[in-house]
């Protein structure tokens, strides 16, 4: 079976925090502290119905914030478990994030130190907006118009 990306039930918290302690321990020397990510509720954002997942044969394998507003869609976070980094789940992801976004923009934002998001940002469309310090992170904010892009 394909992949499935569903909407996230209280069931698959325990998977979204090991997936997020995962991707993000990395960057802790980096940054110099613990990245945004880390730091989220996200039995709270499950609640809000803002996260779905990605499953395959029955596990988790990465996850989608999205946060809906009138002017656009925030692409809150986006990660995957890094064992399987490379099987496409990312693309999946982001691809599933522009078809909830319609014919609208999306936003992100990522911590400057995460070069090789900046890079994959970029090369999916996404052009910088501006860069700012925001709760003590260096941020650079990014934003794809998908109305251009069609």
């Amino acid at each position: 079976m394909p992949p499935l990306i569903r909407s996230a039930t209280v069931d698959d918290i325990a998977a979204i925090e090991a997936i997020v302690h995962a991707a993000y321990s990395p960057y802790i020397e980096r940054i110099g502290r613990k990245p945004g990510p880390m730091l989220d509720d996200y039995r709270q954002q499950v609640a809000a119905a803002r996260v779905h997942v990605l499953e395959n044969a029955g596990q988790v394998h990465g996850f989608v914030v999205l946060i809906h507003n009138d002017e656009y869609l925030l692409l809150d976070n986006l990660a995957v478990d890094p064992d399987t980094q490379g099987l496409g789940y990312g693309r999946l992801l982001l691809e599933f994030t522009e078809r909830q976004a319609g014919q609208g923009s999306i936003r992100l934002y990522t911590n400057e130190a995460m070069t090789e998001n900046i890079v994959l940002y970029t090369r999916k469309g996404y052009v910088e907006t501006h860069r700012a310090e925001e709760n003590g992170l260096r941020r650079v904010y990014m934003k794809k118009d998908l109305t251009a892009s069609d």
